[in-house]
Protein backbone atom coordinates (compact mmCIF):
# COMPACT_ATOMS: atom_id res chain seq x y z
CA UNK A 1 0.00 0.00 0.00
CA UNK A 2 1.31 3.42 -1.29
CA UNK A 3 1.97 5.96 2.17
CA UNK A 4 2.42 2.90 4.77
CA UNK A 5 5.58 3.16 6.90
CA UNK A 6 7.58 0.25 8.23
CA UNK A 7 7.87 -0.44 11.96
CA UNK A 8 11.79 -0.18 13.10
CA UNK A 9 12.36 -3.54 14.43
CA UNK A 10 14.30 -3.47 17.53
CA UNK A 11 16.91 -6.36 18.04
CA UNK A 12 17.96 -6.03 21.67
CA UNK A 13 16.77 -2.90 24.39
CA UNK A 14 18.47 -1.81 27.38
CA UNK A 15 15.79 -1.25 30.22
CA UNK A 16 17.96 -0.51 32.81
CA UNK A 17 19.52 2.31 31.29
CA UNK A 18 17.41 4.67 31.99
CA UNK A 19 16.78 3.95 35.64
CA UNK A 20 20.41 3.32 35.98
CA UNK A 21 21.30 7.35 34.19
CA UNK A 22 20.11 10.32 33.29
CA UNK A 23 20.49 10.62 29.50
CA UNK A 24 21.24 14.09 28.55
CA UNK A 25 21.43 13.11 24.45
CA UNK A 26 20.38 10.58 22.29
CA UNK A 27 21.69 9.98 18.69
CA UNK A 28 21.44 7.12 16.06
CA UNK A 29 24.91 5.49 15.33
CA UNK A 30 25.95 2.88 12.70
CA UNK A 31 27.36 -0.06 13.68
CA UNK A 32 30.01 -2.55 11.75
CA UNK A 33 28.47 -6.47 12.11
CA UNK A 34 29.64 -9.39 9.54
CA UNK A 35 27.05 -11.05 8.04
CA UNK A 36 26.07 -13.85 10.55
CA UNK A 37 25.65 -10.95 13.34
CA UNK A 38 23.12 -8.98 10.74
CA UNK A 39 21.16 -13.08 10.50
CA UNK A 40 21.30 -13.68 14.24
CA UNK A 41 20.24 -10.01 15.30
CA UNK A 42 16.97 -10.39 13.11
CA UNK A 43 16.10 -13.25 15.30
CA UNK A 44 16.15 -10.76 17.75
CA UNK A 45 18.63 -12.72 20.50
CA UNK A 46 20.96 -10.18 20.97
CA UNK A 47 21.79 -8.04 24.80
CA UNK A 48 23.36 -4.86 25.51
CA UNK A 49 22.18 -4.08 28.78
CA UNK A 50 26.31 -4.57 30.19
CA UNK A 51 27.55 -3.04 27.51
CA UNK A 52 29.02 0.41 26.83
CA UNK A 53 30.81 2.36 24.15
CA UNK A 54 34.09 3.47 24.66
CA UNK A 55 37.14 5.42 22.58
CA UNK A 56 40.23 3.37 21.51
CA UNK A 57 42.66 5.23 19.10
CA UNK A 58 40.03 8.13 17.81
CA UNK A 59 37.37 5.45 17.20
CA UNK A 60 34.52 4.66 18.83
CA UNK A 61 33.54 0.53 19.84
CA UNK A 62 30.73 -1.11 21.24
CA UNK A 63 32.58 -2.89 24.34
CA UNK A 64 30.82 -6.26 25.48
CA UNK A 65 27.96 -6.75 23.95
CA UNK A 66 26.59 -10.14 22.77
CA UNK A 67 24.85 -11.33 19.41
CA UNK A 68 24.85 -15.09 19.59
CA UNK A 69 26.37 -17.19 17.01
CA UNK A 70 23.85 -17.88 13.95
CA UNK A 71 23.25 -21.70 13.58
CA UNK A 72 23.84 -21.58 10.01
CA UNK A 73 26.78 -20.08 9.74
CA UNK A 74 28.62 -22.66 10.39
CA UNK A 75 32.56 -22.07 10.08
CA UNK A 76 32.00 -18.46 9.43
CA UNK A 77 30.33 -17.88 12.69
CA UNK A 78 31.72 -14.69 14.49
CA UNK A 79 32.76 -14.25 18.23
CA UNK A 80 29.91 -13.18 20.42
CA UNK A 81 31.44 -10.71 22.74
CA UNK A 82 33.57 -8.69 20.40
CA UNK A 83 33.93 -5.63 20.44
CA UNK A 84 31.94 -3.16 17.28
CA UNK A 85 33.31 -0.75 15.92
CA UNK A 86 30.11 2.41 15.72
CA UNK A 87 30.15 4.88 12.79
CA UNK A 88 29.64 8.30 13.58
CA UNK A 89 31.16 11.60 11.90
CA UNK A 90 34.68 12.68 12.77
CA UNK A 91 33.02 15.89 14.76
CA UNK A 92 30.26 13.58 16.22
CA UNK A 93 33.27 11.64 17.78
CA UNK A 94 35.37 14.33 19.17
CA UNK A 95 32.15 15.65 21.34
CA UNK A 96 31.68 12.13 22.72
CA UNK A 97 35.07 11.48 23.35
CA UNK A 98 35.12 15.20 24.87
CA UNK A 99 32.14 14.55 26.71
CA UNK A 100 33.65 11.33 28.48
CA UNK A 101 37.04 12.82 29.07
CA UNK A 102 35.89 16.34 30.52
CA UNK A 103 32.47 15.90 32.04
CA UNK A 104 32.87 11.94 32.94
CA UNK A 105 30.19 10.99 31.09
CA UNK A 106 29.01 7.60 29.78
CA UNK A 107 27.83 6.49 26.23
CA UNK A 108 25.03 3.63 27.00
CA UNK A 109 23.38 2.11 24.45
CA UNK A 110 19.65 2.42 24.77
CA UNK A 111 18.28 0.24 21.70
CA UNK A 112 19.80 -1.90 18.92
CA UNK A 113 16.93 -2.00 15.72
CA UNK A 114 16.63 -2.37 11.91
CA UNK A 115 15.88 1.28 10.27
CA UNK A 116 12.96 1.75 7.29
CA UNK A 117 15.67 0.42 5.32
CA UNK A 118 16.66 -2.48 6.92
CA UNK A 119 19.89 -1.17 8.11
CA UNK A 120 21.13 -2.08 11.55
CA UNK A 121 21.35 1.16 13.93
CA UNK A 122 22.23 1.57 17.63
CA UNK A 123 20.61 4.28 19.45
CA UNK A 124 23.35 5.67 21.60
CA UNK A 125 22.84 7.73 24.99
CA UNK A 126 25.39 10.23 26.62
CA UNK A 127 24.35 9.99 29.95
CA UNK A 128 25.17 10.60 33.58
CA UNK A 129 25.14 7.83 36.65
CA UNK A 130 22.50 8.31 38.97
CA UNK A 131 22.94 8.32 42.38
CA UNK A 132 20.74 6.13 44.95
CA UNK A 133 18.98 9.04 46.29
CA UNK A 134 18.53 9.92 42.63
CA UNK A 135 16.69 6.23 41.80
CA UNK A 136 14.50 6.57 44.59
CA UNK A 137 13.52 10.13 44.01
CA UNK A 138 12.29 8.34 40.70
CA UNK A 139 11.07 5.98 41.75
CA UNK A 140 8.75 8.10 43.79
CA UNK A 141 7.50 10.16 41.20
CA UNK A 142 6.61 7.16 39.25
CA UNK A 143 4.44 6.00 41.82
CA UNK A 144 2.88 9.25 42.21
CA UNK A 145 2.04 9.00 39.06
CA UNK A 146 0.61 5.97 38.60
CA UNK A 147 -1.33 6.10 41.69
CA UNK A 148 -2.72 10.07 40.77
CA UNK A 149 -3.56 8.09 37.36
CA UNK A 150 -5.74 5.39 39.45
CA UNK A 151 -7.61 7.95 41.28
CA UNK A 152 -8.15 10.36 38.60
CA UNK A 153 -9.81 6.85 36.47
CA UNK A 154 -11.18 5.78 39.26
CA UNK A 155 -13.20 9.48 40.19
CA UNK A 156 -14.45 10.05 36.82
Amino acid sequence: MAGELNPVKVAAQNRKARYNYTIEERLEVGIVLNGSEVKSLREGRATISESYATEQSNELFLINSYIPEYKQAGQFNHEPRRPRKLLLQRRQIGKLIGAIQREGMTLVPLKLYFNDRGMAKLELGLAKGKRLYDKRQSEKKKDWSRQKARLMRDKG
